[in-house]
This record gives C-alpha cells, sequence and structure tokens, in this order.
C-alpha cells in the first residue's frame, strides 16, 4: 500500500502542467519525495517555482488519471520507474535531464544491461534495413540490448534484429506506453512487449506529437553505451539522437554509404564530425571493448572458406547457396552471419550476400 501511495504522489507531479523536469528535480532537492512536496503549500513551493505553477501543484486534481495508471501498472507485465528506484538506470540517471518518471512494459531486466542505441531514417533503402537488422541482430548476440524509437525504416528493422538473438531489444516510445505508434508496427510493437521492453516517459493516453519525439530521443541514447546511426539524410531526426549521445559522452558510430545516395549524407556528416565510421559489427564491438562476437554454431575455418568458395564474388542467394553446398538453410544463415562479422560477405538487398574479401 505504501508504494501505491508513493507512486500516486510521483504520478499526480508528473500529471501538473508546466511542471518540467528542471522544476521537479528542484523541487525534489528542496523538500524531498513527491508527497512531501505535496505536503508543502503554496507559499513554501513559491520560493522554488513560479508562484503560477505553485498554484497549480497544490490545486486538486482529477484523481481518475491517477486511479488509471496505477490499475494500469498492477497489470501483468507493467511497471512504473521512479527516479527515487534503486533499479533505475544508472546510465540514464547520469544524464543532465533524466526522465522522472519511466512506465514499462515487459522486461524490466533488459534496463541493466549493456545497450546499444541504434537509430536511421524512416524512409530508409532496402540495403539501409538490411545493415540495420543483420548488424542489431550481430550486436544482440553480442550481448547488447538493441534500444531503438520504434519508428518506420531503420528503427523497426534494428528492433527486429534485436529480438532475434539474446540481447533483445527495448522501444522508447514518443507516446503513452499504452499507444503504439506508428500503426504499421502495432504488431511489432506488441512482439516487443512480450519479448524485450516498451519505455515511455510520458502519461498514459498521450497520442503522438511532434514535439515529444526529440525528447524521447535523449532517452534512447541516454540508456545506451553508443549511438550507431545507420542511414540518415541531412535532415533525418536521426542527427538529434547522435547529437544528444555525444552530449552525453556516448560514442557515437555511423555506417557509410554511398556518396551518391541523399539516404547517406547525414552518416556522411556525422563521419566528418567525428563519429566513428562502422564497416562490419566487429569495428563497433572493438571500440566499445566487448571482444570478438562469438556467432551461433560457429563454424570451423575450414568448413567456411568451402562455403565461400561456393559464394565466389557474384551476388548470391541462400537457396542456391544450399544448392551448391548441400548444406540446410539454417545453417548456411548462421555461416553467413559469423563471415559476414568477419567482414568476408556483405548482404545485399533482394535477400543476396556478395563475398568481399
Amino acid at each position: 500500500m505504501q508504494r501505491d501511495t508513493d507512486l500516486a504522489a510521483w504520478i499526480k507531479l508528473s500529471l501538473v502542467p508546466g511542471l518540467g523536469g528542471q522544476s521537479l528535480r528542484k523541487l525534489l532537492g528542496a523538500f524531498g519525495l513527491p508527497q512531501q512536496i505535496l505536503a508543502r503549500g503554496r507559499g513554501a513551493l513559491a520560493g522554488v517555482v513560479s508562484a503560477e505553477l505553485a498554484a497549480r501543484i497544490v490545486s486538486d486534481l482529477d484523481t481518475a488519471a491517477v486511479d488509471a495508471a496505477l490499475a494500469w501498472v498492477a497489470a501483468n507485465g507493467h511497471a512504473l520507474l521512479t527516479l527515487a528506484d534503486e533499479d533505475y538506470p544508472r546510465a540514464l540517471l547520469e544524464t543532465p535531464d533524466p526522465p522522472a518518471l519511466l512506465y514499462l512494459r515487459g522486461r524490466r531486466e533488459l534496463l541493466a544491461r549493456p545497450a546499444l542505441a541504434v537509430v536511421g531514417s524512416r524512409n530508409a533503402t532496402p540495403q539501409g534495413l538490411s545493415n540495420a537488422e543483420q548488424f542489431a541482430r550481430a550486436f544482440s548476440a553480442a550481448g547488447l540490448t538493441i534500444v531503438s524509437g520504434l519508428a518506420l525504416g531503420i528503427d523497426a528493422a534494428a528492433h527486429r534484429g534485436g529480438l532475434d538473438a539474446a540481447g533483445s531489444t527495448i522501444a522508447v516510445l514518443g507516446t503513452g506506453a499504452d499507444i503504439l505508434y506508428p500503426q504499421r508496427n502495432r504488431a511489432l510493437g506488441e512482439r516487443i512487449a512480450r519479448e524485450g521492453l516498451i519505455v515511455s516517459e510520458f502519461p498514459l493516453g498521450t497520442p503522438p506529437h511532434g514535439s515529444n519525439f526529440p525528447r524521447r530521443n535523449r532517452v534512447i541514447s541516454g540508456l545506451a553505451r553508443g549511438c550507431l546511426v545507420v542511414e540518415a539524410a541531412l535532415a533525418s531526426g536521426s542527427l538529434i539522437t547522435a547529437r544528444l549521445a555525444a552530449e552525453q559522452g556516448r560514442d557515437v558510430f555511423a555506417i557509410p554509404g554511398s556518396i551518391h545516395s541523399p539516404h547517406s549524407k547525414g552518416s556522411h556528416a556525422l563521419i566528418k564530425q567525428g563519429a566513428k565510421l562502422v564497416e562490419s559489427a566487429q569495428d563497433l564491438l572493438q571500440e566499445l571493448g566487448i571482444g570478438t562476437i562469438a556467432a551461433p554454431s560457429a563454424a570451423p575455418a575450414p568448413v567456411l572458406a568451402g562455403l565461400l568458395s561456393h559464394l565466389g564474388y557474384d551476388p548470391c542467394d541462400i537457396d542456391t547457396l544450399c544448392a551448391r553446398s548441400g548444406l540446410t538453410a539454417d545453417v548456411v544463415s548462421a555461416m553467413l552471419l559469423q563471415l559476414e562479422l568477419d567482414g568476408k560477405v556483405a548482404s545485399l538487398p533482394g535477400g543476396q550476400y556478395q563475398r568481399t574479401s
């Protein structure tokens, strides 16, 4: 019951119009936890925040929204994390503007694992989508949880790759945790809620306002050890995430693309500004000090060399490789992942692969 009372106070403060993170942290520093803040009179509060804001805090709030949030938290798989909780993500806590509340759906323990933000264009190319999914799968296999924003394009591909391996994925929303946006990613969002983690700092029922998404980007980067931009135009919102990551002291990485593609201009601009160029998953893992990926069902070098000989230097799909090598699709897929991580094979649009060395 005490926990519910504490949460109710946190929720009530979070619903006060105009009470942002900076003002709330001032109040917490001055008076203690939310229950102590709410017990103060208007005059005392006005000594820390504006008189108008103090008046809003002491005014009666419709308790229906608070009750609805508490009921949501009580549901299986749901949780509400506050700045006062011991398991609030330390990496996020140390950023300049940590959210006071985090609404969670799914595997809360993922917040304690090392993570990598993977972001990029909503209007991604087929190659960009393939890169995002396969790189995310490789990082997830190495133990990194993939953090992204559930947007169309690169975000969605990164989440799918993360879900395919042990690291799983975290989707940070620009809506309430009860609203999966965009609609086209609803099924993916539901899968993440089951197998990964949904995170939102916004009150339940918050619709997809445009101003919410730049704010959620600081949470994406804040949860992660680094930020990888897979594909981005010069006006891409993913560049905001990269900038925030740099400001938070995170490593910023970028995958280069064609010099003729507008979809790569933002990534190239980041590299010019000092982002670390990534050509293989191992490049990034070494920068983070994680080491070599142990690919699933790792094949010995002679067997991999045999598959390379069947692949040649012309693009080839998995079915053709199976026919040439006599191996099953599962085995060929695992070997191709291992070769890709070694930088010897590149994935191409349309499910094809090509030898690079």
